[in-house]
C-alpha cells in the first residue's frame, strides 16, 4: 500500500511541475516541495514499522507475522 501511495504522489508531483512550467507559475513547484516532505514522512513511518517488526520477531519475513493477517 505504501508503494502505491508513493507512485500516486510522484505522478501528482510530475503533473504539478509540468503544469507549473506550462503556465509559468511557481505555485505548483512550491507544492511539490510540500508533497515531497509528506512522502519522506511516509517513508520514515514505513521504515519504523519494519524496524519494530524486526525487533519483535528478529525477522522481516511476512509469512511469520500472524498479527498482519485479517
Amino acid at each position: 500500500i505504501l508503494l502505491s501511495i508513493e507512485l500516486m504522489l510522484n505522478a501528482t508531483n510530475i503533473n504539478f511541475v509540468a503544469f507549473s512550467n506550462h503556465f509559468h507559475n511557481v505555485a505548483g513547484q512550491v507544492f511539490v516541495f510540500f508533497a515531497l516532505t509528506v512522502a519522506a514522512a511516509e517513508v520514515a513511518v514505513g521504515l519504523a514499522i519494519i524496524i519494530a517488526l524486526y525487533r519483535s520477531k528478529s525477522s522481516i519475513n511476512v509469512d511469520e507475522f500472524q498479527l498482519m493477517k485479517w
